[in-house]
């Protein structure tokens, strides 16, 4: 997911999407676990959510700014 793809999403679909994520991540890690998993996949999947995060991070600065 692209960084300009986040920031066109509103607070309260980044919030899903953030949830979503994290849900498979932790399937992710089951199957890491269990050696079926390639590693860059769930690298790829991290990242996303930080992206996610940091996007929540600004919007929540820039309204307490306001």
């Amino acid at each position: 997911m692209k960084m300009k793809e986040i920031t066109e999403l509103s607070t309260d679909e980044l919030l899903t999407k953030r949830r979503d994520l994290r849900q498979e991540r932790l399937h992710l890690r089951l199957q890491q676990q269990s050696g079926q998993l390639e590693p860059s996949r769930l690298r790829l999947l991290r990242r996303d959510i930080a992206r996610l995060e940091t996007v929540l991070t600004q919007r929540t600065k820039q309204a307490e700014k306001k």
